[in-house]
């Protein structure tokens, strides 16, 4: 991917790497906790094929600039930002636990920007009951987790456009039962299980690149004619 570039979002410099024709349907990548945008290092060439890829680095994390505050919220609006500062429209975001969050948040908040969703490993909106980290923006994000805003449900009530929903199966930390709830909510939703617990997109970038890919020809695919 091509070095950083950074972009003022509302007062907060964030970093991003792209890649991909510039004229190609755009693909966002958001990561998960204590990563980067270089976590989709392996991922991003190969959507980038006939993609315009952009890796984001989430406010706090990689070359994106340290705040006072951090929120599933303030990642939303620094992700509607994003799209906002640079015009993308007919998004697909590819979200990662943490990512996966912010990019169904998005998508509710702007759904005229977003024409699909793919999410991986995505806690649901139930408390997580996970253990709270030291590490200060970490602390905040497991923080919601374990007491997310019954709100957020209605989000995923909410989207409209397709989602595919990637769960890693028994070995993830998360729970698969409510992964899969989350994923039947989804007005549009389809579930793919690749059971390589809780990083697809890492221990198993072929089997993850085959169900985006799928995902995206769906989402290509022009809507059939009313009569």
């Amino acid at each position: 991917m091509s070095g950083d570039q950074i972009i003022d979002v509302g007062g907060v410099r964030l970093a991003y790497r792209v890649l991909g024709p510039p004229a190609a349907p755009p693909v966002v990548l958001l990561h998960g906790g204590s990563a980067d945008s270089s976590a989709w290092a392996d991922i991003a060439p190969a959507l980038a094929a006939d993609r315009r890829v952009y890796a984001v680095d989430l406010r706090g994390h990689g070359a994106s600039e340290r705040t006072d505050r951090y929120s599933f919220e303030l990642l939303r609006d620094d992700v509607v930002g994003f799209l906002d500062v640079l015009d993308l429209r007919d998004v697909t975001l590819v979200g990662h636990s943490m990512g996966g969050v912010a990019a169904y948040l998005v998508a509710y908040a702007r759904p005229e920007r977003v024409s699909g969703l793919v999410l991986e490993e995505t806690p649901p909106p139930d408390p997580m009951g996970l253990k709270v980290p030291r590490h200060e923006i970490r602390r905040h994000i497991v923080g919601q987790l374990n007491a997310p805003d019954p709100a957020w449900w209605d989000a995923v009530d909410a989207v409209t456009c397709p989602v595919l929903t990637l769960r890693g199966g028994p070995s993830s930390f998360l729970p698969q039962d409510r992964i899969a709830a989350m994923a039947a909510r989804f007005p549009h939703g389809r579930l793919v299980t690749i059971p390589v617990g809780h990083c697809i997109h890492r221990d198993a970038p072929e089997a993850f690149l085959d169900a985006v890919r799928a995902h995206l020809r769906h989402a290509d695919r022009p809507a059939a004619p009313h009569h």
